[in-house]
């Protein structure tokens, strides 16, 4: 019995060989990481097959396999941006890596680690290995990464280190048609690089078809353009507003949550005050609704937003309204549950005036493509409602943002560029010549540049740090007069979002007095440091809510939370340089002094002066006339503080109130103290320039005095020693 048992389990080598072919051909191995496929995966296999991109795999690979350049167009929900870096990554595996391994360059953050979790799901591998993804302030990927996602302006930054991007042999250009100041950049070296690097693969992916003389002018060799057959579009409906483009849409999501038809709605308006009001009015509306239409929820989409596009668990009816300003479409390219769309057909723009120093806000048309993006989110089966007649002629194509954004901050970053052996950058539009020209002496101004144009030493560190390139100088200031810590926070609290949350108008007065507990009577940006330091304080104690601490007082918990890692990288970024960083000293008289000394370094060409003591402040630069905010420590809300006479200011926005932002108070001799010589000579005439042209000379009078009588008590001295 036991010897035939034995028998029965002694397979000879040839009948084993049998049985593992057996498993082979039911057990698939994943490709990347030589694991069995699981049954998730053959489950997103079938519904990858049913995407538009499918189709076109094939022709793609033939492409990419011959030419360097290739160019794909299809609208959002093609599988445009989740299938084609899959496949660049098969033609690397293809290549065992031998030219190195993909990057997706994205446009939002957001999407960039959306679109990471996606195709990581979709390829059966682990996010942060085989996929991962890196945006700022934010990393999850391995060494050994095969595709990875990212953002545009964290590409160029990783091509200071890696100039020819010689760790990658495809790079895609995802959304090329927004044609940000980051894209641009990045496609302009891209043209240059490939010519150093032939093996190098370059695909750009844009939401619309380009015309020819687009293909000429991004890419310098002729390019093989692959269009992506979309899913159709629905039921397009062109109508006028006649009470206002606002009203119109919020009466038309009303109406259509009293319809039958189930389905999302989507909302593009044009500014971040409007989608506020929009869901304030729409949450007003919801509570007053017949309850057997089910719950209307509206959420807001733009950066800092407290709403979310995934869709938690619920029971019963609800219709979600998104409420956006975006530009990008594809930023909704998960939201399958959208049937309508509302296309208010307008966008803002952001339009830098090199004269003033200053953002203009225009309210503009958007472009045809862009128009033909929104209504294709709808799908084949929804509706898209055009609040603009059929017959408005609307721009062909989106305008590069690089011909009407302040570059300073990209000029520093070509300069540095130079320095890794990187030419003459050839820009596929070229920016506004007195953008530029602006942009160079506001660079020679913070000292970036040298007597021959090119980056100096302080414009060298500079462009280490991510920041603007004045907040970057304000902060190598702060190393010498020992206030690194503070200055620290200051610059990472500016460059995180506002951490002020605007609520409702009923809780706008109650807002306001939590925001007064933390004012400090030198300036707004030594109320920055207060917050944040409440902010750490309330994360050390055991028995607090850090989140509930921020929404009783009105502050952004996200906001914080990215200010405390901007701190933490910045701190690590000057001691890899090797620069000295100071105690904290927050408090002393000293330290204030220094903290002023350190922001006027960077922040000398932002400064204004009271004319009337009636706080119609006169900006030094260009001589315009504006008023602080009134959420400033010293705007009408805080009474307890008095205007002051001088101030530097952070940001002024001209068109939209005419206010000075994030304002400390300073005294002349401060800033006569800190201004480059030759920029204050450059001011144009005024009362004030004149103010302080007294003070220079009776300080250099004062100086030369005391040189003299230095001088004569030393020829005392000699005499006397003489006569002795």
């Amino acid at each position: 019995m036991e010897q035939d048992s034995e028998e029965d389990f002694n397979l000879d080598s040839e009948s084993l060989g049998e049985v593992d072919k057996e498993f082979d051909d039911i057990l698939e191995l994943n490709q990347f990481d030589g694991l069995p496929y699981s049954s998730r995966f053959y489950k997103l296999l079938e519904e990858r097959k049913e995407l538009p991109a499918w189709e076109a795999k094939n022709a793609f690979m033939d492409v990419l396999a011959k030419e360097q350049f290739v160019w794909l167009s299809g609208c959002a929900r093609t599988g445009r941006s989740s299938q084609i870096p899959q496949w660049c990554a098969e033609f690397c595996l293809s290549q065992q890596y031998a030219h190195g391994m993909v990057v997706c360059a994205q446009t939002h953050a957001q999407q960039a680690v959306d679109l990471a979790l996606r195709v990581a799901d979709e390829m059966d591998v682990n996010i942060g290995h085989e996929v991962g993804y890196r945006i700022p302030l934010e990393t999850c990927f391995a060494n050994d990464t095969v595709l990875r996602y990212c953002t545009d302006d964290v590409l160029l930054r990783e091509m200071m280190s890696d100039p020819l991007l010689e760790h990658y042999g495809v790079v895609v250009v995802d959304q090329a048609h927004q044609r940000t100041v980051a894209t641009d950049v990045l496609l302009s070296l891209l043209r240059e690089i490939s010519a150093q690097r032939p093996e190098l693969r370059v695909v750009l992916l844009t939401a619309t078809e380009p015309e020819p003389t687009q293909l000429t002018r991004l890419t310098p060799t002729a390019v093989t353009h692959i269009q992506l057959q979309d899913q159709g579009v629905g039921e397009v409906v062109h109508s006028a507003a006649p009470g206002g483009y606002f009203c119109s849409a919020l009466r038309l999501v009303l109406e259509i949550h009293g319809s039958e038809e189930e389905g999302d709605v989507l909302l593009f308006l044009v500014t971040t005050q409007e989608i506020r009001l929009a869901c304030e009015i729409l949450s007003h509306e919801a509570d007053s609704l017949p309850s057997a239409l089910g719950e209307l929820l509206p959420i807001t989409v733009y950066p800092g937003a407290p709403g979310s596009l995934q869709d938690p668990p619920h029971r019963g009816r609800r219709r979600r309204v998104f409420l956006t300003s975006s530009p990008n479409e594809d930023f909704f390219w998960a939201v399958h549950s959208i049937t309508f769309v509302i296309d208010t057909g307008l966008e803002r723009r952001f339009v830098y005036n090199p004269r003033i120093r200053t953002n203009s806000v225009l309210i503009q048309p958007i472009s045809a493509g862009q128009a033909t993006s929104r209504r294709q989110l709808a799908g084949p089966t929804g509706k898209c409602f055009c609040l603009y007649p059929e017959e408005r002629q609307l721009p062909a194509q989106t305008r590069p943002l690089i011909t009407e954004a302040n570059i300073t901050s990209t000029v520093l970053f070509l300069k540095r560029m130079e320095i890794a052996g990187l030419g003459h950058c050839d820009f596929i539009d070229r920016p506004d010549p007195s953008s530029l020209m602006q942009a160079l002496e506001e660079l020679d101004y913070l000292a970036a540049l040298d007597n021959h144009g090119n980056l100096s030493e302080v414009g060298i560190i500079m462009s280490e740090l991510p920041l603007e390139p004045q907040l970057a100088k304000s902060l190598l200031a702060s190393c010498e007069y020992d206030c690194v810590s503070e200055m620290v926070i200051i610059a990472a609290m500016l460059t995180a979002p506002s951490c002020f949350v605007v609520p409702t108008k009923d809780l706008k007065p109650e807002a306001a007095q939590c925001h007064r507990k933390h004012q400090h009577p030198e300036g707004d940006h030594f109320t920055l440091i207060n917050i944040y330091k409440a902010f750490r304080q309330m994360q050390q104690d055991p028995y607090c809510s850090v989140e509930r601490w921020c929404q009783d007082s009105f502050l952004d918990h996200g906001a914080l939370v990215t200010a405390e890692v901007l701190c933490s990288q910045l701190m690590d970024t000057l001691k890899r340089i090797e620069l000295p960083v100071s105690l904290p000293a927050f408090g002393s008289r000293n330290n204030t002094v220094n903290i002023k000394r350190a922001l006027l370094a960077g922040f000398f060409m932002q400064v204004a002066r009271d004319v009337d003591a009636c706080g119609n402040y006169l900006i030094l630069t260009h001589k315009h006339v504006a008023q602080i905010h009134p959420s400033s420590c010293y705007g009408p809300k805080s009474p307890r503080l008095g205007l002051p006479e001088w101030v530097l200011f952070h940001e002024h926005s001209f068109s939209e109130d005419n206010c000075l932002r994030t304002v400390t108070q300073i005294k002349p001799h401060e800033f006569i103290e800190m201004v480059p010589q030759y920029f204050f000579y450059n001011l144009p005439s005024s009362e004030s320039k004149d103010f302080l042209q007294q003070l220079l000379d009776r300080d250099l009078c004062a100086k030369e005095a005391a040189v003299t009588q230095s001088s004569h008590q030393e020829e005392h001295t000699s005499d006397r020693c003489v006569v002795q």
